[in-house]
């Protein structure tokens, strides 16, 4: 642990979303530690995801700015960017206030990538703007490029047409459906497609970046970077996860997350009867649902395979007419009750990931989950459903071969059988991947425990120490 160097104010600045609010919360923390004073801004309903960090640290070092977004202003068709339209709408007036009328107002503004009206803000007001990445080195490299070349497909049908990042390390090639829908749906001049341009125009130009990644997992794009960015005030601080449990620290691996079917004890003590390494966990995040074909595949594999799981599943809200929520099979959860779990609701993730039961996580390869997997150890079985997750699978498969590909959004939905048969080979000790997590699990650790991470967490201190 460094010694506290600073009582440097920073103002932090989430999206409004649990998968962006966690890792920003988990940076806060490692910040508090280094003397800083944090200033987080939090709409209502998010509140409880800040309450466990609030209650173990005073007032002067971590205070709470309750900034809403009226719900009225949040159209469905479009949420995403609704939701940064909302956001700058209502919350730049209020932190032009509150900074104006600050004692002490911060030096520099830490906020997500999605928020890039905080650049312009930070501007105006005088101060340095950092932004902050919830996700990977390697799919900012795609989206810097994507949104600057601007690349086309000749026939608007094929959307299986091939599209390369040559400028990216590596060369990256995607077929046409797994870029941003928002590139994809509209073209120049499109005030959506306007406005997520902007965003990473903002994003490169901002004073400096701070990634919940480690050197060792992304060097080549951490380099990119800084190449694309024109400055090295690029750094990488993670894998920013909760204390682990002999950690001195009140905030712990199951102080994060929405409500759940079943407590936390009840889960962990279904591990601890289990063997070593002999359960699959499958969680496909915070935000997605799974359709009847990809419902029906999973449990339909699980069943037949054989494995000790535990499948977490987000149960449907507020079903709209025509949505396709899949269902767990009536009868699933009695047939395989003596060796799977079915949480519906929030998992404690990380706790799950870290138990020595745990060998393998079927993942929708959020980068939160990918993190989380790659500090654990476990080996990943990928099926992306959208976003940078057909980036970040193919990292874990392709470059760090720690995975197995598995299913690719409702366009690939593995035959049950041949998952099934996936679903052992993940458990099995003398794979290749086994060895190649485990590697990357002590680098990952060692990152933050006084190493590449611990470095650019303390530069990046030093830095805002001296604005």
């Amino acid at each position: 642990m460094s010694t506290p160097i600073t009582t440097v104010h920073v103002l932090v600045c989430p999206y409004p979303s649990s998968g962006h609010i966690i890792p920003l919360i988990d940076l806060t923390r490692r910040l508090l530690t280094r003397g800083l004073t944090v200033t987080f801004v939090v709409t209502p309903t998010n509140l409880p995801l800040l309450q466990p960090l609030l209650s173990s640290h005073p007032p002067s070092s971590l205070q709470p700015l309750v900034l809403s977004i009226p719900e009225t202003t949040i159209s469905t068709s479009h949420r995403l960017l609704s939701i940064i339209r909302a956001t700058r709408e209502h919350h730049f007036p209020a932190l032009l206030d509150w900074f104006r009328s600050h004692p002490s107002p911060p030096v520099a503004i830490i906020s997500d990538f999605f928020l890039g009206w905080t650049h312009h803000f930070a501007g105006e007001i005088g101060i340095k703007r950092l932004v902050f990445s919830p996700s990977g080195a390697i799919s900012h490299c795609v989206s810097f490029s994507l949104w600057q070349d601007l690349p086309k497909i000749d026939n608007p049908d094929d959307v299986n047409s091939p599209i390369s990042f040559p400028n990216v390390p590596n060369c990256p090639v995607y077929p046409w459906w797994q870029l941003n829908s928002v590139y994809r749906s509209g073209k120049e001049g499109d005030p959506d497609w306007e406005l997520y341009r902007s965003i990473n125009q903002a994003n490169k130009a901002s004073w400096g970046a701070v990634l919940n990644s480690f050197a060792d997992l992304e060097s080549v794009y951490l380099e990119h970077l800084k190449k694309e960015m024109g400055h090295d005030r690029v750094w990488a601080v993670g894998p920013l996860l909760p204390p682990s449990d002999d950690d001195d620290d009140d905030v712990g691996p199951f102080d994060r997350g929405g409500s759940s079917s079943l407590p936390s004890h009840v889960v962990m003590k279904w591990l601890d009867a289990r063997d070593f390494r002999s359960v699959v966990f499958v969680c496909f995040g915070s935000r997605t649902f799974l359709t009847t074909s990809q419902m029906d595949a999973l449990t339909a594999a699980l069943e037949h395979s054989g494995v000790h799981f535990i499948l977490s599943v987000r149960p449907p809200n507020k079903k709209q007419e025509g949505d396709d929520h899949g269902e767990i099979p009536e009868g699933f959860e009695d047939r395989t009750a003596d060796r799977g779990l079915v949480i519906k609701g929030w998992a404690p993730q990380v706790a799950i990931l870290r138990h020595r039961a745990v060998g393998a996580f079927l993942t929708h390869c959020g980068w939160n989950s990918l993190m989380e997997g790659l500090a654990a150890g476990v080996v990943m079985l990928t099926w992306p459903m959208g976003a940078d997750q057909f980036t970040n699978a193919k990292l874990l498969v392709d470059q760090l071969g720690v995975g197995f590909r598995v299913g690719e959004e409702s366009k690939i939905i593995p035959r049950p059988i041949e998952l099934s048969s996936l679903l052992v080979e993940s458990l099995d000790e003398n794979r290749p991947e086994w060895g190649r997590a485990k590697v990357l699990s002590d680098k990952a650790l060692g990152a933050v425990k006084g190493g590449s991470s611990d470095k650019d967490l303390d530069d990046l201190v030093k830095w805002l120490s001296e604005l």
